[in-house]
């Protein structure tokens, strides 16, 4: 009898891991998808450093007060697309240890 289950929990724990893993990482990522957008003005586009420079308000999602700061950005044609003076709505997170806009739209 103990044999059995001993036999059954060896085949049921490393499931129950795998699970759980898989689980955690899908709600990370949908949780990293759904970040919410926040206000922002950008100040300078540095095409060379691949950076914008935003004024923004609180960004929650990394945890940031407000400030003007410089972000790398996931997508580099975008440096093209922004200009200083354009008010954004914007997604950052941290890659690397940098904080990055993930996803913009052009405020209304």
């Amino acid at each position: 009898m103990r044999l059995l289950l001993a036999l059954m929990l060896s085949i049921c724990i490393p499931a129950f891991a795998q699970a759980d893993k898989h689980d955690t990482h899908t709600s990370h990522s949908a949780a990293k998808a759904e970040a919410p957008l926040s206000d922002g003005l950008v100040k300078k586009v540095d095409k060379a450093a691949g950076e914008v420079v935003i004024q923004h308000g609180p960004l929650d999602s990394i945890g940031m007060p407000p400030m003007t700061m410089a972000f790398g950005v996931a997508d580099r044609s975008w440096l093209g697309k922004l200009k200083a003076g354009d008010k954004i709505r914007f997604a950052a997170e941290m890659k690397g240890g940098n904080a990055i806009v993930s996803r913009y739209e052009l405020a209304k």
